[in-house]
């Protein structure tokens, strides 16, 4: 495994130059709003799962499990494509 970098050894604009390393970097820090799962309202239609960007929604035997809180960066995507009569995802403050 190859050493990361720090920020300041990092080339400029932030390139990540190791391809499949994502998963390495938690970016969930920079969140401002995060999604939470209303599991009552959700028919798991799974759309959330599909827009995500960030692979941020766990889904265990078709069905929302929760979310990869290190790695979401609170986009709101999820929540803008659950069905409108559904509403199971909200996005909330993060404190």
């Amino acid at each position: 495994m190859s050493k990361l970098l720090t920020w300041k050894e990092m080339p400029i604009g932030g390139v990540i130059v190791v391809a499949g390393s994502s998963d390495e970097y938690e970016t969930g820090g920079w969140r401002t709003y995060k999604p939470v799962h209303a599991e009552s309202q959700c028919n798991n239609c799974l759309r959330c799962w599909i827009f995500c960007p960030d692979s941020s929604i766990i889904v265990e035997d078709g069905k929302i499990a929760g979310f990869d809180y290190d790695h979401c960066k609170g986009c709101g995507i999820c929540a803008r494509e659950c069905p409108p009569k559904n509403n199971a995802i909200e996005m909330q403050l993060d404190r």
